[in-house]
């Protein structure tokens, strides 16, 4: 090492060494562990809400030039689905290939004559397990994944269906709180492959020559590994990426869920996070929400939860339906997996782990605008609860890995 280099080694503050020191140890843990490769060279827009959101993808959508591809689990009704079926067709008209993979069961709200248009237009649909054509075996794995590809150099992920329920700016209890991101990199090629799985399953053609394998430039200085995970018996990806992250933590934890529903296992992973010392809050949501049979899940494990030192909060003006996981400043994680059972057992996922500082800075900001807003659940007072709310959390515990 050169003169130069080694003073200007010795003036990096110990803080950031250590932050540097922990995002390489925390790569290396989950590229072993995991085994598929972080990329470097990634930028990413955080987008809070449907406002930004929306807007951000309906222009993607509409500048395409030869490829859009967008799966989701929730595609209901509403002038924004509307907006995304006519943005969508337009394209197709325009000769872009346009695919379009819906849930079979989540999707099953979606207008019919915008189903039409979009066939019309020259849109492939499908569906992704039908209930009605499915094994048993099927019926309860759904694809959950939220992904916007276009033109193989943009996407999008996070917690947003398309429907009206999350338009707006969480400004009232009919406008959601949510977290998308926007990416442009290599890793694009990650949120590519986790469409691409789901739509082989459905659909006979894979690829066609209008896909292109383009080089990737630098677009920024964010490292992210992409991770899918699918149903399946016994431990899977998704499992091992939030546990690595949950016991590589050091000094805080701080996870955002729409559906906190986790097993013993994981809730002792949270216990065991603050009993070595790290600050370890939960954000959830608070008297709105679309699913109270899983916060009453959730809820059985608040008393535990509290008497490690976990802090739990819950958010009051709307529901809150981001999934975003920061730890110690360094990483984070994001996208469309939920803290619970369903998520981590049953359905098709997809997370980005970010190791990126500024990146994490923000969401950390959002968490503390989003905890002012929240209300803290008290030890004393939640050890203190009514018989009715104990007898609601134990009548769920026949059905929580379901939740």
């Amino acid at each position: 090492m050169s003169t130069a280099a080694a003073d200007a080694s010795d003036r990096t503050a110990p803080e950031d060494r250590t932050c540097e020191e922990r995002s390489e140890r925390l790569r290396r843990r989950l590229e072993r562990l995991i085994g598929i490769a972080a990329t470097e060279g990634n930028s990413l827009v955080p987008l809070r809400n449907g406002d930004a959101i929306f807007g951000a993808m309906l222009k993607a959508i509409r500048e395409a030039e030869h490829t859009v591809d967008l799966m989701t689990f929730v595609y209901w009704r509403g002038d924004i689905a509307l907006q995304f079926a006519e943005a969508l067709a337009d394209r197709a008209r325009a000769g872009v290939r346009v695919r379009l993979m819906l849930d079979g069961f989540g999707s099953r709200l979606i207008e019919k004559d915008q189903l039409a248009m979009m066939d019309e237009a020259g849109v492939t649909v499908t569906w992704f397990r039908k209930p009605l054509y499915l094994s048993p075996l099927k019926q309860n794995h759904r694809c959950h994944r939220k992904v916007l590809v276009v033109d193989e150099q943009t996407a999008f992920t996070g917690g947003v269906g398309i429907a009206e329920e999350w338009c707006g700016d969480a400004r009232n209890e009919h406008e959601w709180r949510d977290t998308h991101v926007q990416l442009t990199g290599p890793a694009v090629d990650g949120l590519a492959a986790a469409f691409a799985q789901n739509w082989a399953e459905c659909h006979d053609e894979l690829f066609d020559e209008r896909d292109r394998f383009i080089s990737e430039e630098h677009h920024g200085d964010s490292v992210v590994q992409v991770v899918r995970g699918s149903a399946s018996f016994g431990w899977q990806d998704m499992q091992t990426l939030i546990r690595v992250v949950l016991e590589s933590a050091e000094e805080r934890i701080r996870l955002t869920t729409a559906y906190f529903a986790p097993d013993a296992y994981f809730t002792g992973l949270l216990c065991a996070a603050a009993a070595r010392g790290v600050e370890v809050e939960i954000l959830l949501p608070g008297p709105h929400t679309d699913k109270r049979v899983c916060q009453l899940a959730g809820q059985r494990y608040y008393e535990d939860l509290t008497a490690c030192g976990v802090k739990i909060h819950q958010y009051q003006p709307t529901m809150m339906h981001t999934k975003t996981l920061t730890i110690d400043r360094v990483a984070s994680l994001i996208g469309s997996t939920n803290f619970n059972r369903r998520s981590l057992d049953h359905d098709e996922e997809v997370m980005l782990a970010v190791l990126d500082q500024d990146f994490t800075a923000t969401l950390d900001g959002h968490f503390e605008e989003d905890r002012a807003k929240s209300v803290l659940i008290e030890r004393g007072r939640w050890k203190r609860r009514d018989l009715l709310q104990r007898a609601r959390e134990a009548a769920v515990m026949p059905i929580r890995r379901f939740l």
